[in-house]
């Protein structure tokens, strides 16, 4: 998701190629030998792997107006502190919908404090603008809107509500403006979609888990 709404913050166009649950194609197995997984962006036929080194890409490639990281060096390094907090402190999604229940409660207290510092990051770093860049998207909106699709899912899976108006009221505003922009609507996953697959995923572990004894 992050490369794609980076892409349409640019207007760049691209051809998206969605790989299938269970498997790696050729071309990811090609495009992206050492982890083999996506996303991976091809541009003049070079790859380039990691969703956050591929947002920064685009933006340096395609430098017009606007641009996603800011331009001074103070911002621009907090920007990318931000960035790589969530991506360092969020779990991963089917830890929380599919996990063990100690393990999805450990995971959900963990997301609701991340959820407490981002509130505080927003105010710090909004300037009095919508997005945590200001008046526009900037890489921190991205990296954290990613999250967005999953949050809501685990809302429906676990019953847990991870922004609400009571903790984190500048939250709630942030994902109405980030989910309704033109970036980012027709890129944001269906939750039920999502849903879907983390019983999916839930029934993948738990066959895992029956035929393997020492997971029992």
């Amino acid at each position: 998701m992050r490369p794609r709404v980076a892409l349409n913050i640019k207007s760049v166009d691209y051809e998206f190629l969605q790989e299938q649950f269970g498997s790696k194609s050729e071309l990811l197995l090609k495009s992206n030998p050492v982890h083999k997984k996506i996303p991976v962006l091809l541009h003049n036929g070079k790859p380039i792997c990691e969703s956050s080194i591929i947002v920064e890409y685009i933006d340096e490639v395609w430098s017009s107006s606007p641009s996603i990281l800011p331009s001074d060096p103070h911002n621009r390094a907090l920007a990318r502190f931000w960035a790589a907090y969530l991506d360092e402190k969020v779990p991963l999604f089917w830890v929380i919908t599919a996990a063990s229940e100690e393990e999805k409660n450990a995971a959900v207290d963990q997301l609701k404090e991340v959820a407490v510092e981002m509130e505080g990051a927003y105010g710090e770093t909004s300037r009095g603008g919508d997005f945590f860049g200001g008046d526009k998207i900037g890489v921190v909106d991205i990296a954290f809107g990613s999250m967005l699709g999953s949050a809501r899912a685990i809302q429906v899976r676990v019953g847990v509500k991870l922004l609400d108006e009571e903790k984190t009221p500048g939250l709630v505003k942030w994902a109405e403006k980030f989910s309704a922009d033109p970036a980012v609507k027709d890129v944001l996953p269906e939750t039920e979609k999502l849903v879907e697959f983390a019983k999916l995923l839930s029934a993948k572990f738990k066959a895992a888990a029956a035929s393997d004894p020492l997971r029992r």
